[in-house]
């Protein structure tokens, strides 16, 4: 019998076999100072692209003052216990009012994490005779909450509403000898690629199949839609969204999440979710902290505008200089380049060390091989001189990677790791 650990002493993983060279750098970095456009790596001020701090919430200052009110007032404890037995409070249900208004549903309840919410929602939500649809490209919580279901489960090319369809009528013949239902799942907005998913289009889909649509719009609620009510509001399909999940780590600048959809439904997943139903309620201070974040996006639409500035200026100025970022349809800005993994370590360093840019890098395995992904996240707190810095730095990196020179740079790294 094999000691359980031997496979772990032997394969680190795919990123994990770059620990040694990765660690403290390019992966588990630590900015300092407060969260802003710009913060410090490393003693050196950078302009940063990877906080998700899309309205600039995390350092308003009214912000902090109700967060530091409410930490002084109720602590870090209170209150104590699962919210079936000692943790509900009237201000979780003002929460769960207003949200519920705020994207046009009937009902909400609240979620202590998005990640452990969304696992668990699905989990709530299908038995062993229904069938999961979900896009291949979907977000790691929601490939973890499939893995839980112990019926059939198809993936669908991403974003392709030809292949959902095809899978939709596999999952409709098995539906009908197991005599279950369909559970789809989509993102409103993909976080790496920042395309919105075709929701408009799935919800057509509603005339020909039975099924229910539950959406993950984190990246998308606070950022998309006349009002910020998300990917569903900007495409004029709100209603038709069964399930609607967004998080309060992205736009909220905070922790948390929410379910909205229909009283009787969200009734029934609020006596349902093993991961709230044993598990503490959601802290106090963060209660009344997402009150006062909900209420400036009602009442300040100029955040939402100040990001959008930015945004349009990211995104035209990279595409004016010839940079692929996809097809994003969102703040999410990505930026395609061609290159190895120490490629990628060796341009990530001159951008930080003598451009002062720091944004998140994506490779292999999110990626596919010989895909280098930079990775960025406009915020209402970025100025246009930040994008100006941001737009000439990223000319002198292409450059270097066209000519080689990362690739001379990186030579050493690729023979110590076998590549």
């Amino acid at each position: 019998m094999k000691d359980l650990f031997e496979k772990i002493y032997r394969d680190k993983g795919p990123l994990g076999k770059w620990a040694a060279q990765a660690e403290g750098y390019f992966v588990f970095p630590k900015l300092e100072g407060e969260i802003s456009n710009r913060m410090k790596f490393q003693g050196k001020e950078v302009i940063t692209w990877s906080i998700n701090d899309y309205l600039g919430l995390a350092n308003h200052p009214e912000v902090r003052k109700v967060d530091a009110e409410a930490a002084a007032k109720y602590g870090s404890a209170y209150p104590m216990g699962a919210r079936m037995m000692s943790g509900h409070t009237e201000l979780h249900e003002q929460l769960q009012n207003e949200l519920a208004e705020f994207v046009n549903k009937e009902a909400a309840y609240l979620l202590n994490f998005g990640y452990q919410g969304m696992v668990s929602t699905i989990d709530a939500l299908v038995s062993k005779d229904d069938i999961i649809v979900y896009d291949v490209d979907a977000h790691a919580c929601i490939i973890d909450g499939v893995r839980l279901h112990m019926g059939k489960r198809f993936t669908y090319k991403h974003n392709d509403v030809e292949s959902l369809e095809k899978n939709l009528e596999r999952a409709t013949k098995m539906a009908e000898q197991t005599g279950g239902g369909i559970l789809v799942i989509s993102e409103g907005v993909f976080g790496m690629r920042g395309e919105q998913g075709r929701l408009k289009e799935i919800v057509e889909l509603k005339k020909k199949f039975n099924f229910r649509l539950f959406v993950d719009d984190a990246h998308g609620f606070g950022t998309l839609g006349a009002t910020g009510a998300g990917a569903g509001e900007e495409q004029g399909v709100q209603d038709d969204i069964d399930v609607y999940f967004a998080t309060f780590a992205k736009s909220m600048a905070s922790t948390g999440a929410f379910i909205a959809g229909d009283k009787e439904i969200i009734d029934y997943l609020k006596y349902n979710l093993r991961s709230q139903m044993f598990a503490k309620s959601l802290q106090m201070q963060l209660v009344v902290g997402a009150l006062k974040r909900l209420d400036m996006l009602r009442t300040m639409p100029e955040l939402k505008q100040n990001l959008w500035t930015i945004v349009n200026a990211l995104q035209s100025g990279l595409k004016e200089r010839g940079f692929d970022i996809g097809t994003t349809q969102s703040c999410v800005t990505p930026v395609y380049l061609k290159g190895s993994i120490p490629e990628a370590m060796a341009l990530v360093k001159d951008l930080r060390e003598n451009h002062g840019i720091f944004c998140s890098i994506v490779v292999y395995p999110v990626i596919p091989k010989g895909l280098i992904l930079l990775r960025m996240i406009p915020t209402a707190t970025h100025t246009l001189q930040d994008v100006k810095e941001t737009l000439d730095a990223f000319d002198a990196i292409r450059e270097r990677l066209e000519n080689g020179t990362y690739k001379r740079m990186s030579a050493a790294l690729t023979a110590a790791m076998g590549e």
